[in-house]
């Protein structure tokens, strides 16, 4: 029985990955380890807190004595790293926690890894350490073109920064001592469970409620969609056969521009849920700062190598989000209790 170590587990991509490799397998072990800062929620994993070969974990990636301890007592095979803070406008105004958690954490994990894993021989059989990273690392393209793993990093934004200097020393584990690992590198995901500083439940969120729906600058920049289940897809497709040493890009060849999505979400509302939400609710705000333009992402990689290719079109995916989102309203009541209005309903991601 493998054991897997996920940290992260209780946010948007690692929890769908949770729920993802639970139904797939039932000879595996997981221990999720979490934080749960504002945006990891318990409320996401309900559906299999009661599992027994589920293990659920608050702490910190950051804390040795903890991370050690974890390798010891559940004999850990696979690391999959989702625990970051990615919100995009809160590096801009805090950039330390971002090189904190995103770097600082990032080595501990490998670190304890290396410990636990390495021997006289070399590397244990059957151990991997897979690095959950994002497109943004690369920077911004022009009109034409897509970024592919030998693309050079960029990076634009401190949250682009601290998630390129944490896949920098994954690979420099790799380079070093030769640890078996991979690393994707994914665009926009969207999905159930996001936290809703993320566009497109912010979105659903504040036409259901007859509010503001903020838009960056012009609202053309350009964002590759690709749904969560397809993303989780993806991230086992190259832990079970993924090449070691080897990066792979994960795109949804979903192209949009923000207001597109916006409109799409306001249409099908319109038509489903309330006629008063129209396009009069669209508020266009200052830009963000270093905003970049385009991401685009050519997945040829992993579709040649491994077969992968995202199955879900934006035109289903966008739906079936929406109307997730609208039966889970208790859902976002729930995570948005507490200091969510208070200090973050003015921080927006990505619109």
């Amino acid at each position: 029985m493998k054991t897997y170590l996920i940290t992260g587990g209780a946010g948007f991509i690692g929890a769908n990955f949770l729920h993802y490799i639970l139904k797939r397998y039932s000879d595996i072990r997981i221990v999720n380890l979490d934080k749960l800062t504002y945006s990891g929620n318990l409320e996401n994993l309900k559906e299999i807190e009661d599992n027994p070969n589920y293990t659920f974990i608050q702490g910190d990636i950051c804390d040795k004595e903890l991370v050690e301890k974890l390798f010891k007592d559940y004999n850990i095979n696979y690391v999959v790293n989702f625990a970051a803070e990615s919100h995009v406008d809160r590096s801009i105004k805090d950039p330390e926690v971002f090189v904190q958690t995103n770097i600082l954490g990032t080595v501990n994990l490998l670190n304890c890894a290396k410990n636990f894993w390495y021997t006289e021989g070399g590397f244990k059989e059957g151990v991997k350490f897979l690095q959950v990273s994002t497109d943004e690392v690369y920077g911004s393209l022009g009109e034409k073109g897509y970024f592919i793993e030998g693309t050079p990093i960029d990076s634009h934004s401190p949250y682009a920064a601290s998630k390129a200097g944490s896949d920098l020393m994954v690979k420099a584990y790799f380079d070093t001592y030769k640890m078996p690992m991979n690393i994707t590198r994914c665009s926009n995901n969207y999905g159930p469970y996001q936290f809703p500083e993320k566009l497109i439940p912010l979105l659903i969120n504040n036409c259901v409620h007859h509010k503001d729906l903020p838009v960056y600058g012009d609202g053309l920049n350009i964002r590759d969609w690709l749904y969560v289940e397809d993303h989780c897809k993806a991230i086992d497709m190259v832990l079970q056969d993924g090449r070691i040493g080897e990066v792979y890009n994960v795109g949804g060849h979903n192209e949009r521009t923000n207001i597109e999505i916006v409109n799409s979400i306001i249409s099908y509302l319109n038509e489903k849920v309330d006629k008063e939400i129209t396009k009069s609710l669209i508020k266009y705000v200052e830009d963000r700062k270093g905003h970049d333009r385009r991401y685009g992402i050519d997945p040829s990689k992993i579709k040649e190598e491994l077969g992968w290719y995202p199955e879900t079109t934006f035109e289903v995916g966008i739906k079936n989000t929406i109307q997730w989102y609208l039966d889970n309203q208790q859902w976002m009541k729930n995570v948005t209790n507490g200091d969510y209005q208070k200090y973050y309903e003015n921080m927006y991601e990505g619109v």
